[in-house]
């Protein structure tokens, strides 16, 4: 009785043992197996740093400190370094392949490398319905986008209403308006736009937008992708609009040998009409003091004009999305990090443009928005946008991107003909295919 009681005791155990065991080994299965609740950190790198980027730094602990809370097994560590050391640092890690979970990036030939590198995760999924048309589009290869974008400025033309009025001319919707406007500025004496296209990407935001009024947005972009031609007869047009300005006496007196900074004092000091000029100059319009008050109320803005019988419209921008984010192929919290993208983009949107005066790539709800009327009304323009071409020379490579900038000042300075022009970017861009 002793021996079979002492046998049915060691059977107990042993089943008992085993029962353990296998609980030990499910609990340890299921920890590993990436619970919810399993503590995460999540790498995040970014260009803004607290000194020189004070307001951009602040909006992002903010999203941060949030997405925190909302997720409390989640940290996240930040890296931060100024834009020249950001992209030294980046270039440096991704030759390793040691990429942050999540960074910052550019669009068009800057993220192509990393793309083609398989370092940047596919954004497809997460995307929302409230991107501006045609921002996400250029952090876009081969159809797929590999980052999402923050920042978002487009090209209007600033005009002085002071000189406008005075020399009685007013805003123009059509290019034969415009043209008129410009002759008569240039009958009272008054210099109609001022463009510092030494650094030619100025001058190329012109070409771009009359190659859009006068092909569509396809016709510029097309022949850049090579589904279409330099060739295209609404791009040599839009060449020769541009010697058709020059002979006009639209441009400011060096106008070549002028830098960006250069051409703007001009406008600042109202001894030009018109600028046209990227968003990121509105503080200069709006809340610069270093600007009178009274120059400041007498800027506005208005759309480029449209092209009688060409294909594009008014509500067509050119311009391109500043930086945007990124999540590294081989990140061992990707799925976090694709949740933490996708949060930032979104809170990042309703933040940014009241705290730090940025046009954020997603739509604005400007109802109740505290900020200058400009502000408000290039916000409400770009909800109604229906397009946004990406700058050319972002678009192509950077021996194309050279071909392209040297064309235009040519082309500024009466050099090559209109079908030489297209000829030299058909040549070059089809020297890459």
């Amino acid at each position: 009785m002793l021996k079979r009681r002492s046998l049915l005791m060691l059977v107990l155990g042993i089943l008992l043992v085993s029962v353990l065991v296998a609980c030990g080994d499910s609990d340890k299965e299921a920890g590993t197996g990436g619970s919810s609740d399993e503590d995460v950190v999540i790498e995040f790198m970014h260009l803004w740093p607290e000194g020189t980027s004070r307001q951009h730094n602040l909006i992002v602990q903010e999203i941060v400190d949030e997405f925190e809370e909302k997720h409390s097994n989640v940290t996240i560590e930040i890296d931060v370094y100024s834009n020249e050391q950001y992209k030294e640092k980046l270039s440096v890690i991704g030759a390793s392949n040691e990429l942050p979970d999540v960074g910052m990036t550019w669009a068009g030939g800057f993220l192509e490398p990393y793309v083609t590198g398989k370092m940047f995760a596919p954004l497809d999924d997460i995307i929302s319905d409230d991107f501006i048309p045609g921002t996400t589009e250029a952090y876009a290869v081969d159809g797929v986008t590999y980052g999402l974008p923050l920042e978002l400025n487009i090209a209007p033309i600033y005009y002085n209403k002071a000189i406008f009025d005075e020399v009685g001319v007013s805003v123009p919707e059509t290019w034969d308006d415009f043209k008129d406007v410009v002759t008569k500025l240039v009958d009272a004496g008054v210099t109609p736009i001022t463009v510092g296209n030494r650094d030619a990407w100025t001058g190329s935001m012109w070409y771009m937008y009359l190659a859009d009024r006068i092909g569509g947005p396809a016709a510029l972009n097309n022949a850049i992708n090579r589904s279409g031609s330099f060739e295209d007869p609404a791009l040599i047009q839009a060449a020769a609009e541009i010697q058709e300005l020059v002979d006009l006496g639209a441009f400011i007196n060096g106008y070549n040998g002028l830098g960006n900074d250069e051409a703007k004092g001009y406008f600042i000091n109202e001894q030009a009409a018109m600028y046209l000029m990227g968003t990121w100059d509105l503080p200069e319009w709006t809340t610069n003091e270093d600007n009178p008050q009274e120059f400041r109320d007498s800027i506005d803005y208005f759309k480029f004009p449209v092209y009688e019988g060409g294909e594009g419209d008014i509500d067509s921008f050119v311009g391109g999305p500043g930086v945007g984010l990124f999540v590294a192929e081989d990140s061992d919290v990707k799925e976090q990090a694709l949740a933490f993208v996708e949060f930032f983009v979104e809170r990042w949107g309703q933040m940014a443009v009241e705290q730090a005066g940025v046009i954020p790539a997603t739509v604005v709800n400007t109802d109740g928005v505290e900020l200058p009327q400009m502000y408000i009304d290039i916000l409400n323009d770009l909800n109604e946008a229906t397009n946004l071409t990406l700058y050319a020379d972002v678009q192509m490579s950077a021996a194309a991107a050279d071909v392209h900038l040297n064309m235009i000042q040519a082309i500024y300075g009466g050099e090559v003909t209109p079908e030489e022009f297209a000829a030299k970017h058909e040549e070059a861009l089809a020297s890459e295919e």
